[in-house]
């Protein structure tokens, strides 16, 4: 019953992650694929495909699905919320462009209009001091330390952080970090959204 279809056709059914729905359905209902394939009367190589997306499944094969799991047509086809995805390459994040700016931000997530997090790469220069919030805010989010070394300073606390190192942060205490040493630091920095 299931067919291949053109690659746009194909595309165009991605956002509804039929394959995933498929896949958790089975696993919500704690059978095997060769259950399923009893209970449908397909085969389980074809059942496999479905739920790993290398096959379409037609709409008699998925209504014949649907009756084995107890759910309708309209499980598969809800017009997908919520879903923002994006992707920040390597290559982007370790430009070489470099001007002479002292701290260079990167967002690093999608440009929707209301985001729940905030996250961003930094790059600070050696010697310059940046505070994540205006005086008398509270300072709320997670830094990462990416490449080099971060000397931290929060309400009086003056820590050091290394490559690899993090730290949560709220707090309404003066907060400010800086490069430590001769050598640019690179962080990122996650926090709530407004």
């Amino acid at each position: 019953m299931p067919h291949s279809m053109p690659a746009k056709a194909r595309w165009s059914l991605e956002p509804y992650a039929i394959g995933t729905k498929l896949r958790a359905l089975r696993s919500r209902k704690r059978l095997t694929l060769a259950r399923l394939a009893d209970e449908t009367g397909l085969s389980t190589a074809m059942l496999s495909k479905l739920e790993t997306d290398r096959m379409t499944p037609t709409l008699p094969t998925l209504a014949l699905i649907c009756r084995v799991y107890g759910v309708g047509l309209s499980y598969f086809f809800q017009e997908p919320e919520g879903h923002t995805f994006s992707i920040t390459r390597k290559a982007s994040l370790q430009g070489n462009s470099r001007g002479p700016e002292p701290v260079r931000a990167m967002p690093l997530n999608s440009t929707i209009a209301a985001p729940r997090l905030a996250v961003q790469m930094m790059e600070l220069a050696p010697g310059v001091s940046w505070n994540p919030a205006d005086p008398g805010q509270t300072a709320c989010g997670m830094i990462y330390v990416v490449d080099g070394r971060l000397q931290l300073d929060a309400g009086g606390a003056h820590e050091m952080l290394d490559a690899g190192d993090c730290a949560y942060i709220e707090s309404r205490f003066a907060v400010a970090w800086s490069a430590a040493g001769k050598h640019p630091c690179r962080i990122l920095w996650a926090t709530p959204s407004a």
